[in-house]
């Protein structure tokens, strides 16, 4: 593989942007652009409304739609979201079904916090749709992750993604930087509720300015990574193997 490495080439997934398209997605109520942010808020409140918790739009909403595995990085949850939820006014909506032991947790958070829980288990598409279009911020801390979808659509629907650096992941979020406005979420490194908390608190942070938190956004809703610019990388690369051959 060493002897090779030269010749391997890493290429995307991209996301098909006739299904996951806030301008167009007929399964979510508000229709929404980059050009056009306020439909996303009554997207927020419906998407409250539908998970059973309160529904202050003020209140930052993390969602989560995934396989409940020890892969998506769901361990580090158990040390962090307790004293979080107790201490922050925030929203956290969860879609997703696997082990058990995830299940209980979610659930528990659910008994425990029901104004600002919510758990939907099992898998839906429409809410799937509904969580990415209605929150402020997409949680994805796995473990390791080869290439992931959901941080794409999350920046696609302007709803920032907070990931762990691996993988797909690394590949496709920039760590936001406000000192200079670039960068499209917020990524930590280590694989520790350390890190996981920290980069909650540093979008929780920046979600209290509004300037700031329009331009992470943006940033974010700006990126392409439809099928088509995938392809053109696929198409560049048989046309450089032909040429080399």
């Amino acid at each position: 593989m060493l002897t090779r490495q030269d010749d391997l080439h890493g290429i995307l997934n991209g996301i098909d942007n006739l299904e996951w398209n806030p301008e167009t997605d007929s399964l979510i109520p508000f229709q929404f652009s980059v050009n056009d942010l306020k439909p996303k808020l009554e997207n927020k409140r419906h998407l409250l409304t539908e998970m059973g918790v309160d529904g202050d739009i003020t209140a930052p909403t993390l969602g989560i739609v995934s396989r409940l595995t020890s892969q998506k990085g769901f361990d580090l949850m158990f040390d962090v979201f307790p004293g979080l939820l107790q201490r922050c006014e925030l929203r956290l909506v969860v879609l997703g079904s696997g082990q058990q032991k995830y299940v209980d947790f979610f659930s528990e958070l659910r008994r425990q916090y029901p104004d600002k829980v919510g758990f939907y288990h099992g898998f839906s598409n429409e809410v799937a749709h509904l969580v990415e279009a209605g929150s402020d911020m997409f949680l994805m801390p796995s473990q390791y992750e080869p290439c992931g979808l959901n941080q794409m659509y999350s920046q696609a629907y302007g709803t920032v993604p907070i990931v762990r650096k691996t993988g797909g992941l690394a590949d496709t979020v920039q760590q936001y930087d406000p000192q200079t406005g670039d960068g499209t979420g917020f990524v930590f490194e280590h694989f520790t509720s350390t890190g996981l908390r920290w980069a909650i608190n540093f979008a929780l942070d920046v979600f209290e300015d509004p300037r700031q938190w329009q331009q992470v956004v943006v940033n974010g809703m700006q990126k392409d990574f439809s099928w088509r610019t995938q392809a053109e990388q696929y198409s560049k690369l048989y046309a450089q193997t032909l040429q080399h051959s």
